[in-house]
């Protein structure tokens, strides 16, 4: 019987690498990316990962999959302008 397929998992990317036994965080960093461009339209990176978390990651709280899901809700960390013409002119 095969599975129902998740919305927030379209190629089931996510729910397939809780069932690698010994995954890596690299080899669950390289999936992520996978999944992020994956995503169809109208479905928001936040919201899947919020239910990817409640599907999988409540089962396997210490999976290297479920901290990347939660640090992928954090959202990229704003560091500020880096470089360039511009910024070395300022001072």
């Amino acid at each position: 019987m095969a599975e129902a397929r998740n919305p927030n998992d379209p190629k089931g990317l996510i729910r397939e690498s809780y069932r690698i036994d010994g995954i890596t965080e690299a080899e669950c960093r390289s999936i992520l990316i996978d999944w992020a461009l994956s995503l169809p339209d109208g479905v928001t990176q936040t919201t899947a990962l919020s239910a990817l978390i409640d599907s999988y990651g409540a089962t396997a709280p210490d999976h290297p999959m479920t901290q990347l899901l939660r640090d992928g809700m954090q959202g990229p960390s704003v560091t500020g302008r880096r470089g360039g013409r511009a910024g070395r002119l300022r001072h």
